[in-house]
């Protein structure tokens, strides 16, 4: 799908005291689920050793779950606001639990997408059965002078299949910046060379494209 606008941000919009806040909150919670959480496939079952190995060579990362509603307030009418301005008019109704990221030394997400070919299969939960991810939203939590890499780049792939695409580096972003993109858009995170980068993300769900 060809969209004009491949992402929408806003720099700095979060205050300072939100994020110390939500950095707070997610260590503490870090604490208590780091050794137990797992990842999963869109059928909501838990990877098995091929998808866990797989995955561990696209990603080093660590995450907590998130699912606060003063998160969501805080976040969704830019969320919203990005929608409409980038024209993209995406319909969506529901929030995934947010990704708490704590991006250390040498930590990194390789390409991806957030979306998936098929809709969710989670016919016992009604909320997500038979979406899809629509919009994805990462929110910076660092000061960029407090780490160095960790870069957010976008892969554009709209050109001749001979062609390479053009990859959009999203630097100089403020600490408390949202950024906000289509699920579908190829994407990744640059290893952290210095310091830690927290990063908050938030997948947005809803009936398939017609």
């Amino acid at each position: 799908m060809f969209v004009k606008e491949p992402y929408w941000y806003f720099d700095g919009v979060l205050t300072n005291r939100f994020i110390d806040d939500l950095v707070r909150y997610g260590i503490e919670k870090k604490e208590m689920v780091a050794l137990t959480g797992k990842f999963k496939n869109r059928k909501g079952e838990e990877l098995n050793k091929e998808e866990t190995n797989d995955l561990k060579t696209k990603r080093n990362s660590n995450i907590v779950w998130l699912d606060d509603h003063w998160i969501y307030k805080e976040i969704l009418p830019y969320i919203h606001l990005a929608n409409k301005n980038a024209g993209w008019n995406f319909d969506f109704d529901i929030s995934e639990s947010c990704q708490f990221t704590k991006y250390k030394l040498n930590q990194y997400y390789d390409w991806h997408r957030d979306s998936w070919n098929e809709p969710y299969e989670k016919p016992e939960d009604l909320n997500y059965h038979g979406k899809v991810r629509k919009l994805s939203v990462s929110c910076l939590l660092s000061d960029p002078k407090d780490y160095k890499g960790g870069d957010l780049e976008f892969a554009i792939m709209d050109k001749e299949p001979n062609e390479k695409p053009d990859i959009i580096k999203l630097k100089s972003l403020k600490k408390g910046s949202i950024v906000v993109f289509p699920s579908f858009l190829w994407h990744r995170v640059k290893p952290v060379t210095k310091g830690i980068r927290y990063s908050l993300v938030i997948w947005n769900c809803g009936y398939p494209f017609r």
